[in-house]
């Protein structure tokens, strides 16, 4: 297919003079909005936007962004992504701190930030090799070394702060992020240098040119002559470099760094890239928009956080003051804004671009022809997808022990027992006792209800990141509406349960019906629910609930005693205390999804959708309506999960369920799940929950040696176990799986020893 198929991605012709390269219409129409927004924030708050000190901030915090954003400028023209950056940055941050601290290694300045460059080199090949040879997703790839990323920076740190300001003051690497004499940040220079080199990148040399093909249409670069795996690795590079920089830029101007360096960057970034005009779908986008989108982003956060001045009356003694205040908006609000912004630009791509909505507004208003869409390369670029079908096709047939190895499931369920098997082993007093046993349920209630729920999704062929952020909102919702409005537990888990499915029709609407990827979709979820949990209870944490809702997490003798059929003396009484109400709960619920997805019309529907979406959909079914469902019952299992959480902790913590996604993805990935759709079973979801719980759990097992002394793992490295397992999950099954590589090493080994026979 000739690149010219793609019109509207590719970058402007030879001829084109080298302004309008880097800068074009919309880029200068961001700088309208920007202004427009300043004079706005200057209304609002001539306090501090009327100021230079304003404009200094604004352009000191769009520095770094600004940096890390022309890397993944790089990596979206691609149609990449980069999740990793903002951990990126908290590592390299992190990192430098540690090597440059006099209360640790002690070495200098200049040695530790070429180390810390070095290591940004490092994991932008990992990501690189990872997506581009180990053919793992981007999103799946760049989410788990995110989730590694900020494991090792909490691991390193101890979830402590790390400062050295009297050491920084000898050295002159720390003026980076000091005032020059020309009034402004050196930061602003470095972003300043990095954006025009970029610019110059991407519009006018070889990479570029091979960058805008690569993202295009891969595989007519590749009949032009572009080794696209290198591209895509040399994007990734560029952007954990970036990362890096940023991170160094960081730590030049706090003198310091704390275990939440970089957290929530990577929205920033990512949004940054869209709004300033790049496509998600690849092939379009232009450094300088890019930097120009972080400026953009910066600023709504800094008219969003700075407030509305105002005047609160306080009663001192008797005596009424008036006190200078700001009206600010809640905890929360920032990030769910940010989350709607990064949706937003999204669909620009769609509704805006290729619908090409100014062009049919102008001939509408001047009654001209209506203009076609633009064509964008469309279908007819996407392949087929039957990944896994020859896997598959091995197993037809095979009987016995062959026949249970070759289920996808199986090697999750073998593992769950011999993990369990070694936590007895380990400490047999504690580990075989029937009270533990049932305490690991109720630690697998959380993930096995999310797991239960993505199963049907990523059988799909999406993904949804959000579980863990509907989780928290639902949480929230359950906890407000009993703490603050006074609601009964009925109608608090009724709304929480709403407001799960919300999130999931949401979610349904912009990936089924919009066309948006399911990752973008629901990433943008991610923030938003998470922020609107946090707004709802303004950042604190709600207890004193109702003892009948609580029951929802107590023991089945607890619910017993409560409605007058105590079991006390009875021979069921040591597994009544033992058997939680959630534990029963999660079993009816596997039960009713496992039989709608192994011996329903609905459940087959879901895999022929994973497996192939375009054959689906010429066989009669609705696939958009079947992807539509399974996001909802995603978010319908979050929410019960978030429920129960509240019940079991009798507590709400806005930060419920961090990190959950990444558990409940591992766990369908090692339960047999394909990430590429089409495969997946609750009973292997399921056991992959179990084996993550079990993980967890043997990891913060007290272990007795033979002299007498006990160790526990630190519990800080736990997320690092969990990402690495998950890309070990995934990468088994894109090789050993899908592509057979064991089979096909042996083949032709046989066929070489026939060879030499002969």
């Amino acid at each position: 297919m000739p690149l010219e198929m793609t019109a509207g991605r590719q970058p402007p012709s030879h001829g084109s003079h080298l302004p309008n390269q880097l800068l074009g219409s919309w880029e200068a129409g961001l700088l309208v909005f920007m202004v427009l927004l300043y004079i706005v924030g200057a209304v609002i708050n001539p306090a501090f936007f009327g100021t230079t000190d304003a404009i200094s901030a604004v352009l000191r915090d769009t520095a770094r962004f600004g940096v890390m954003a022309v890397g993944m400028t790089f990596v979206i023209v691609n149609r990449d992504l980069d999740l990793s950056v903002g951990s990126t940055l908290g590592f390299v941050a992190v990192v430098f701190s540690i090597l440059f601290a006099p209360t640790h290694f002690d070495l200098g300045a200049g040695t530790a930030a070429v180390i810390c460059i070095a290591l940004g080199v490092v994991v932008g090949l990992l990501n690189g090799v990872l997506v581009a040879v180990l053919r793992v997703p981007p999103f799946i790839a760049t989410l788990t070394m995110l989730f590694i990323g900020r494991g090792v920076v909490l691991g390193l740190t101890g979830g402590k702060t790390i400062g050295y300001d009297i050491k920084a003051r000898d050295f002159g690497f720390f003026s980076i992020g000091e005032t020059n004499t020309l009034g402004f940040n050196n930061q602003i220079l470095i972003f300043l240098a990095f954006a025009l080199v970029g610019a110059i990148l991407l519009a006018k040399t070889r990479i570029g040119y091979e960058t805008y093909a690569t993202g295009g249409n891969d595989q007519a670069a590749q009949y032009a002559g572009i080794d696209t795996r290198w591209v895509r690795i040399r994007a990734f590079v560029l952007s954990s470099v970036c990362a890096a920089v940023a991170g160094l830029m960081n730590v030049a101007q706090d003198k310091g760094v704390t275990s939440q360096y970089g957290q929530g960057a990577e929205l920033i970034v990512i949004a940054a890239v869209i709004v300033g005009g790049a496509s998600i779908a690849g092939g379009r986008g232009r450094v300088l928009g890019a930097c120009l989108g972080a400026a953009l982003v910066v600023l709504i956060d800094k008219v969003l956080r700075e407030g509305l001045p105002t005047t609160r009356i306080v009663d001192v003694g008797g005596i009424k003051m008036e006190v200078a205040a700001l009206a600010q908006l809640p905890p929360g609000a920032v990030p769910a804004f940010l989350g709607l912004l990064l949706l937003g630009a999204v669909l620009l791509e769609p509704l805006v671009v290729r619908g090409n909505a100014l062009g049919r507004l102008k001939a509408w208003l001047f009654r001209q022809p209506r203009p076609h869409a633009l064509d964008t390369g469309g279908i007819a670029i996407v392949g087929v997808k039957t990944m896994g079908g020859a896997s598959e096709a091995r197993g037809v047939g095979a009987r016995g022990l062959r026949g249970l190895l070759h289920r996808r499931d199986a090697a999750a369920v073998i593992l769950m027992i011999v993990l369990w098997i070694a936590g007895f082993w380990l400490r047999p007093d504690f580990w075989g006792s029937l009270d533990n046993s049932f305490n690991l349920l109720l630690a697998f209630t959380e993930i096995g209800l999310l797991s239960i729920g993505l199963t049907y999704v990523i059988a799909n062929g999406d993904i949804d990141l959000s579980v863990g952020s509907v989780l928290a909102l639902s949480g929230a919702v359950a906890a407000f509406t009993m703490k603050e409005l006074g609601g009964d537990p009925a109608t608090a888990v009724l709304l929480a349960l709403l407001a799960g499915v919300a999130c999931g029709v949401f979610n349904g609407w912009l990936t089924a019906r919009l066309g948006m990827p399911a990752f973008v979709a629901t990433l943008g979820m991610f923030y938003i629910a998470r922020g609107l949990a946090a707004w709802l209870v303004s950042g604190r944490q709600l207890s004193g609930f109702p003892e009948t809702y609580n029951l929802l997490g107590r023991s089945l003798a607890s619910v017993l005693n409560a409605i007058g059929l105590s079991p006390d003396g009875g021979p069921f009484e040591p597994l009544a205390r033992a058997v939680s109400v959630q534990t029963l709960f999660l079993g009816l619920v596997a039960i009713f999804a496992a039989i709608v997805l192994g011996a329903t019309s609905f459940g087959q529907k879901v895999y022929a959708t994973g497996g192939n979406e375009r054959a689906a959909s010429y066989a009669g079914i609705n696939t958009k309506r079947v992807r539509w469902l399974s996001l909802v019952f995603s978010s319908l299992c979050a929410a019960a999960a978030g429920v129960i959480y509240v019940a079991y902790y009798r507590s709400y913590n806005p930060a419920a369920g961090q990190l959950r996604e990444l558990d409940a993805i591992a766990s369908v990935i090692i339960g047999g799940g394909s990430i590429f759709g089409g495969y997946g079973t609750i009973i292997g979801s399921l056991a992959g929950a179990a084996v993550i719980t079990l993980i967890r759990a043997l990891l913060s097992l007290q272990i007795f040696l033979a002299d007498g002394s006990s160790f526990v793992m630190p519990q800080h490295w736990m997320n690092v176990f969990i990402g690495l397992i998950l890309l070990a999950a995934v990468i088994g099954d894109i090789w050993f799986r899908q592509n057979n590589v064991l089979g096909e090493w042996r083949r032709r080994r046989h066929a070489r020893l026939a060879g030499v026979t002969q």
